[in-house]
C-alpha cells in the first residue's frame, strides 16, 4: 500500500520538477525513445562548477585535515590547472587524463582541472596493484597519468607519462610543479556530448571495463540526486526541521567510485555543502570528525555505519546534527536497518546504483526503509524506470523475479573501446541490464535477491570471480580452481576458494594467498583458501559446479 510519505515525496517532486518549478523537466531521444530530463541543469561540468562555485563562492568546501578551501579557492586552483594541462602538457578536448590517488584536496581540484580542460578524467582504482594499474593504463590509453607517490611506485615505468603529486602537502606545495606550466591560455569550450568521465567497473568477464559517460549523462545523474536531497529537505522543511546553515558530509569512500564522485562529491557544489575528507576509514575517527565539522549527512557502504554503531566509544561523540545515515553498495541486513534507527539520532536510507549509470537507481528512505527494510525503495525520480526482463530482454510479469533493467538519460555512453560490450548490456527499448535478480512489488518497491553475475561484493567493493580465478591460474601448480562468496556478518560477503594442485607438494595455501596478494588488490584476495586433493566437481555443461563447492565449504567454515 503506497506510504503517506511516498504520497508526499510524488506531491513534492511534482512541484520540483513541474513547469516553473526548480529542476523542470525537458525531454531527450535516446534509444529510439524519448526520455525525461532536468531541462534547469547545466550542460556541462565545466558550466556546473563555474556556476555555483561562484554562488557559493565564499563557503568552506573541502576540509582535509588542516586545510580548508573555499568553493572559489577550489574553484581558482582547478582553472590553473585546466591551463596548465592545456598550456605544459598539450592536453585536447577528448584526451583522457587519469588520476591514481587516494582521496585528497589536490584530487578534487585536479579532477575539475582535467574536465575543465575539455579533457576525459579517467579515475584509476588506487587500491589496483601494479598489474591491475598496467591493465587499465592499456585499456584506456590516457595521454597523461596524475598520481599520488604510492601510485607512482606502482605505475613503475609506464608507456604513459605519469606526473606525481605530494597529496600530503598543502595544495599549493602538492600542485606546484604542475601550476608552473601555466600560462593562461583560454580553456576549450566543452559541450555536452563530450565523453567526461571513466571509472572501471569490475564486471564478470574479469578485467576490468571503463565505464564512459558524457558531460551531460553525468550532470544529469548529479541532478538527480539533487532532486532527491531537495524534495526530502522541503519535506523536512515542513516538519519543522530545516536544513542547517550549511550542509556537511564526510566523504569516507575513494573519489574513483561512483558513489563518491556523483551523489557525494559533485553532488555538493549544488547545496553548497562542505566535503569533510578522510583519506582512509575509521570509524572513530569519523565520528570525532562528525562532532568536529557538525556533518548533517552520512554516506558509506553499510559496513561503515555498522562500525560506528557498535564502536565501544559511541557515546564519547556528539552525532546528532546527522539527519540521515545512507548507505550504498550493498544490502544491509534488516537487524542492522532497526539497530540504526533505534540507536542512532539520524535515519537510515539506503540507495541502489551501478557505474554504468552514474549511480542513480533507487532509494528507499526514513520510514518506509523501516516499513520494507529488504527493498532497497522505488525508483529514483524523476529520472529512473525501472524493468524486470527475462534473458530475452522482455519485461516479466508484476511480482516475478529477473533481470533489473534501468533506463534513465544518466545512463553511460559505453564500455571505452569494448563495442560489442555496450551493444550486450543495453535492450533495444535503453535499459542497460545490470546483472542484478530482483522483482517489484505492488507499490513499485524493488526487491534484489540475487546476482546474475559472478561477482562477489564485498563491504561495497566489486570482486570477479574470473578476475581471481584467472590470477590463480597464472601459478603453475595450480590446476583448478573456483572463487565465490561466502557470507560476513562484518562486511556482507567475502572471497573464498578451493584449488585443486597438480602436485599436492608443490605449494599451500597460505603460499597461494601470498601469491595472490603480490598479484591483485588486498580486497581481491580469498579470506579463506581450501585445497582440495580431488579434481573439483563439474556440471553436465563440464563447468565446474560453484553451487555445490559453495555450500560444502560455507559449512566447513561455520564449523
Amino acid at each position: 500500500m503506497r506510504t503517506e510519505l511516498d504520497a508526499r515525496m510524488d506531491a513534492t517532486m511534482a512541484a520540483l520538477t513541474g513547469e516553473g518549478g526548480p529542476l523542470a523537466l525537458g525531454s531527450i531521444a535516446r534509444f529510439g525513445r524519448t526520455l525525461p530530463c532536468i531541462a534547469t541543469a547545466p550542460p556541462t561540468l565545466p558550466a556546473y562548477f563555474a556556476h555555483f562555485c561562484a554562488e557559493h563562492r565564499d563557503k568552506t568546501f573541502l576540509v582535509c585535515g588542516d586545510e580548508r578551501l573555499t568553493f572559489g579557492q577550489a574553484y581558482d586552483g582547478a582553472t590553473r590547472v585546466a591551463q596548465a594541462l592545456v598550456d605544459g602538457y598539450g592536453i585536447r578536448p577528448g584526451d583522457r587524463v587519469a588520476l591514481a590517488a587516494r582521496n585528497s584536496a589536490a584530487w578534487i581540484v585536479l579532477y575539475m582541472g582535467i574536465v575543465m580542460a575539455g579533457g576525459v578524467a579517467t579515475l584509476l582504482n588506487g587500491w589496483w596493484q601494479a598489474e591491475e594499474l598496467a591493465d587499465a593504463v592499456a585499456e584506456s590509453t590516457p595521454a597523461l597519468i596524475l598520481a599520488d607517490p604510492p601510485r607512482v611506485k606502482r605505475l613503475g615505468d609506464s608507456p604513459v607519462p605519469v606526473h606525481p603529486f605530494d597529496d600530503t602537502l598543502p595544495i599549493e606545495q602538492a600542485l606546484d610543479a604542475l601550476l608552473a606550466r601555466a600560462k593562461g591560455a583560454p580553456l576549450p569550450t566543452v559541450g555536452a556530448d563530450d565523453h567526461a568521465t571513466i571509472l572501471f567497473t569490475s564486471g564478470s568477464t574479469g578485467r576490468a571495463r571503463g565505464a564512459l559517460s558524457t558531460h551531460f549523462q553525468v550532470v544529469q545523474g548529479t541532478f538527480n540526486f539533487l532532486a532527491s536531497a531537495m524534495m526530502m529537505l522541503a519535506i523536512s522543511t515542513q516538519d519543522g526541521k530545516p536544513m542547517a546553515a550549511q550542509p556537511a558530509t564526510l566523504l569516507n569512500v575513494p573519489l574513483f567510485h561512483v558513489t563518491a564522485m556523483v551523489p557525494t562529491f559533485l553532488q555538493s557544489f549544488a547545496m553548497g555543502r562542505k566535503l569533510v575528507l578522510m583519506s582512509r576509514w575509521d570509524a572513530e575517527e569519523a565520528m570525532r570528525l562528525i562532532e568536529r565539522e557538525q556533518i548533517t549527512y552520512f554516506v558509506g557502504v553499510p559496513l561503515m555505519s555498522l562500525e560506528m554503531l557498535n564502536h565501544p566509544r559511541r557515546d564519547a561523540y556528539d552525532l546528532s546534527t546527522v539527519t540521515d545515515f545512507a548507505a550504498g553498495g550493498a544490502p544491509r541486513p534488516v537487524e542492522h536497518v532497526r539497530r540504526l534507527d533505534a540507536e542512532l539520532p539520524g535515519s537510515p536510507l539506503i540507495g541502489y546504483g551501478l557505474t554504468e549509470t552514474n549511480a542513480v537507481g533507487a532509494g528507499n528512505w526514513r520510514s518506509n526503509y523501516l516499513a520494507k527494510p529488504a527493498s532497497t525503495g522505488r525508483a529514483s525520480a524523476p529520472l529512473v524506470e525501472f524493468a524486470i526482463l527475462d534473458d530475452a530482454g522482455q519485461q516479466v510479469r508484476l511480482g516475478g523475479v529477473g533481470e533489473i533493467g534501468i533506463r534513465s538519460a544518466a545512463c553511460f555512453e559505453g564500455y571505452w573501446g569494448r563495442p560489442a560490450d555496450t551493444a550486450a548490456c543495453y535492450t533495444a527499448d535503453g535499459f542497460f541490464r545490470t546483472g542484478d535478480l530482483g522483482y517489484l512489488d505492488v507499490d513499485g518497491y524493488l526487491f534484489i535477491v540475487d546476482r546474475k553475475k559472478d561477482i562477489i561484493i564485498r563491504g561495497g567493493e566489486n570482486i570477479s570471480c574470473q578476475e581471481v580465478e584467472a590470477a590463480l591460474y597464472t601459478h603453475g601448480a595450480v590446476a583448478e580452481a573456483a572463487v565465490f562468496g561466502l557470507a560476513d556478518e562484518r562486511l556482507g560477503e567475502v572471497p573464498c576458494a578451493v584449488v585443486h594442485l597438480t602436485d599436492p607438494t608443490a605449494t599451500s595455501d597460505a603460499e597461494l594467498i601470498a601469491f595472490l596478494g603480490a598479484h591483485l588488490a588486498a580486497f581481491k584476495v580469498p579470506q579463506r583458501l581450501w585445497l582440495s586433493p580431488d579434481p573439483l566437481p563439474r556440471l553436465g555443461t563440464e563447468k565446474i559446479d560453484k553451487v555445490s563447492l559453495r555450500k560444502s565449504y560455507a559449512a566447513s567454515a561455520a564449523g
